[in-house]
C-alpha cells in the first residue's frame, strides 16, 4: 500500500529556516515524481513544488526562491526546505504522489511561522 509520511513541521519564527522530509513507501520512488503542497483553514490547497525522477524541479510563484525540494532516492524520501519563512507560509504542508492515475496524500505537517 502507497504510503506518505510527512515529518518536520512546528513553529518558527519570521524569517527562519525549518526543512520537511517525507517517507515514502508501498511503490517504486525512483520512477515517479514527488510534489509537495500547503494548505491553510478556509483556502484551497495550494501546489508548492514538485521534483521529476531526474531531479528537475518546479515552484510555484509564491516560494520561488525561498524553497528548495530535494529527493534521496536511497532512503524513499522527498524533503522541502523552506527560507525566509513569513506568517503567510503558515499552513498544513502535504506530501503527494500519482502511481497509476492514483493520487496518494500524506496526513500533513503543520507549519506554524508566528513572532
Amino acid at each position: 500500500q502507497v504510503q506518505l509520511v510527512e515529518s518536520g513541521g512546528g513553529l518558527v519564527q519570521p524569517g527562519e529556516s525549518l526543512r520537511l522530509s517525507c517517507a515514502a513507501s508501498g511503490f517504486v520512488f525512483r520512477f515517479n515524481t514527488m510534489a509537495w503542497y500547503r494548505q491553510t483553514p478556509g483556502k484551497e490547497r495550494e501546489w508548492v513544488g514538485s521534483i521529476t525522477p531526474g531531479r528537475e524541479m518546479n515552484y510555484g510563484d509564491s516560494v520561488k526562491g525561498r524553497f528548495a525540494i530535494s529527493r534521496d532516492n536511497a532512503k524513499n524520501a522527498v524533503y522541502l526546505q523552506m527560507s525566509s519563512l513569513n506568517p503567510e507560509d503558515t499552513a498544513v504542508y502535504y506530501c503527494f504522489v500519482t502511481v497509476r492515475a492514483i493520487k496518494y496524500w500524506g496526513k500533513g505537517t503543520l507549519v506554524t511561522v508566528s513572532s
